[in-house]
Order: structure tokens, then sequence, then C-alpha cells
């Protein structure tokens, strides 16, 4: 993410659009910036409003103990492929409005294209491009036979200023939602129960006191997020803490360093519970690139740290495919921008025993 030329004087904006073309995800609406990028980010938010999520939740519920039905019996499951991933992917779907009938389909041909970030495998192309075929045959049906659902509210979403996207912009946001959506809440769901997981008595209060989920989660973002990075490139010379930035530098910023930081968070790398400025965390970004699907993700975990605390009486490391406390091993995905665990394994305890 570098330009092919400096910028004379302090202005790079000339160059950055000439050269824009030639960056990955120049089409995204993360890299957008105003006019573009508020016309497009409308058009997704209207996908994700506070009324669609709030109607999405008692799917969530109902599908969280689906999933677990899964695995409970057995007493022991790997949590990121077992529970996160079809989880957080079919919470998304439910949200965009694929119809539930469809659910099955989708995740069988989501597993067929291959998970992205498994050690020792090549990265795939564009894993997830399926969805465009999607998304294109939903919005371009609901456009000639609407009906009374989510996917024609999609297909019919107008810009800002009145004007009909066309079908590949709604796909654009849609798919755009759905793979950000299904891969930050997954990996935010596995590094979440990884640390109640090694904490037994943190799950026992949790269980006692269910009021103390919400900052559990905010704390979990803080100190677990996953997303490590994001990039930008300085439009105009700055000043930022001291540090001259010329036009054109490409940046590289580091949230979780945010996160970490000891003049907001006391003892930063410590998780509290309690931290009563837990939600003072960037996990998601400010301003006009905040991610749009933050509501969504806490959602997910808060939903998901209910029903595992319901159903087991514990859940803890699997010390055989971990090693012992203290001697702890865990892979990671490979991804620059992302920080989850490829695998998880748990040994679950009945609630009942």
């Amino acid at each position: 993410m570098q330009l092919p030329e400096r910028p004379e004087g302090d202005d790079a904006n000339d160059l950055i659009q000439r050269y824009r073309t030639g960056f990955p995800g120049h089409d995204l609406v993360g890299t957008m910036d105003p006019p573009e990028h508020t016309a497009h980010r409308w058009l997704m938010m209207r996908m994700l409003t506070p009324k669609r999520l709030k109607e999405n939740e008692a799917f969530m519920w109902r599908l969280a103990d689906q999933v677990i039905d899964e695995f409970a019996e057995r007493g022991s499951c790997e949590f990121i492929n077992e529970f996160a991933q079809p989880f957080a992917l079919l919470v998304i779907a439910d949200l965009l409005g694929i119809p539930e009938s469809d659910h099955a389909a989708l995740r069988a041909e989501f597993v067929a294209a291959g998970q992205p970030g498994k050690l020792g495998e090549p990265l795939p192309q564009g894993p997830l491009s399926f969805l465009d075929d999607w998304f294109t045959a939903y919005i371009t049906d609901r456009r000639s036979r609407p009906r009374d659902d989510v996917l024609t509210e999609m297909s019919l979403t107008t810009f800002p200023d009145g004007s009909m996207p066309e079908v590949v912009e709604v796909v654009a946001a849609a798919t755009f939602l759905f793979a950000g959506g299904q891969g930050t809440s997954a990996r935010f769901l596995g590094n979440v129960v990884q640390l109640l997981a090694e904490d037994l008595e943190l799950q026992q209060l949790l269980r006692r006191e269910r009021d103390r989920i919400p900052n559990l989660v905010e704390e979990g973002l803080r100190v677990r997020s996953p997303v490590k990075v994001n990039f930008r490139i300085a439009r105009r010379s700055t000043t930022l803490a001291g540090v001259h930035i010329p036009a054109g530098s490409a940046l590289m910023l580091l949230m979780q360093a945010a996160n970490r930081d000891p003049a907001r968070f006391e003892c930063p790398a410590d998780f509290h519970i309690d931290r009563q400025n837990a939600r003072e965390h960037v996990a998601f970004g400010r301003g006009i690139h905040s991610c749009p699907g933050g509501p969504l993700v806490r959602a997910d975990a808060k939903i998901t740290v209910e029903r595992l605390l319901s159903r087991f009486g514990e859940f803890r490391i699997s010390d055989v495919h971990h090693g012992s406390p203290g001697d702890r091993h865990y892979d990671y995905t490979q991804s620059w921008i992302l920080r989850g665990l490829s695998a998880l394994h748990l040994e679950l305890t009945s609630a009942s025993q």
C-alpha cells in the first residue's frame, strides 16, 4: 500500500486518485472517502439498522442452542469450526435476510470454499466470492418480484439523494457486511471464549452475576480485539503526537496498541472484568470509518457467553490439544488484519453434573 511516486509538496490527493485502482480493496466502502464513502456507508447502514438487529436477536438465541446441540452430548468440541464460524455465518445471513431454508446450503458452500488462515495451507484467493452470485440473484429477483421481506427492503434501498443504486452496488454493500461481519465476529468469539475457558473462577462469577457479561465483552474487545491493524495513506502532511507524517506516507494503525495505552487504561496489559472505562477501546475504530458491525459482534458475544454458561457446568481448555496450564500452545489464523485462533479445543461438563 505504497504510492509508486512521491507527491510534490504537502498534498497527495491527486496521486491517490491516480493510483487508487491499484490498491487492494480500492472499491470497498472501508477505503472510500467522502462523498462516495458517505453514500455507500448510508446504503450499508440501511441494511444494519438497530430495528433489524433487535429483530435478529430471537433467531440468535435459537441458533446458539441449535449449534451447541450438535456437540453438547459429546462433552467436547473444537469451538472455532463447530460453533464460532457457523454461528457468526448464519447470524449475519439471517440479518441480511437470506431465507432460513437456504442456510444449510450456504453453510455447506462456505465450508467447501475453504476457510482462510489454516496453518500450512496457501491462502485461497477470494474464498467468499461466491457470495456475489448469491446476493446478485437475491437482489435481482426482489427488484422484479418484491416481497414482504428483508431482501426486498435491501434491494429497494436508495442512496441519500434518493437515487437507486445499481444491483452491483447493493451486492457490494451486502457482501462487505457479510464477509466482515462473520469473519470479525467468529474470531472474537474464539478470543473471548479462550479467555473464559482459562479462568473457571470467572465463569462461576458470571453464572452468578450475568449483568457483568456486557463489560466482559467490552474488556475482551480491548485486550483480545479481533482486528490487529488497519492501513491508511496520508492525504496531506501533518504532525501527530509530535511525529511529522509527510503526505503520501503509508500508515499502519495498531488498534491493539492503542487499547493498551497506559495513559488511558490502568495496568493496560491486564484483563479486569470491572474496568470502568473498558468501552473506551478502539477495537472498532472511531469516526466515519468505524466498524458498522460493532453492535452485531457485541450481541454475538453476549449471547454466546450466556448460552455456554447456561448449557455447561464448565468449559475448559483441552490439555490434550493445547498443553497443560502454564505450557499452552495455540495456533492463530494467517492474517495481516485479523487476530483469531485457527482452533480452540474445549472439554465440556454438563450443567447437571
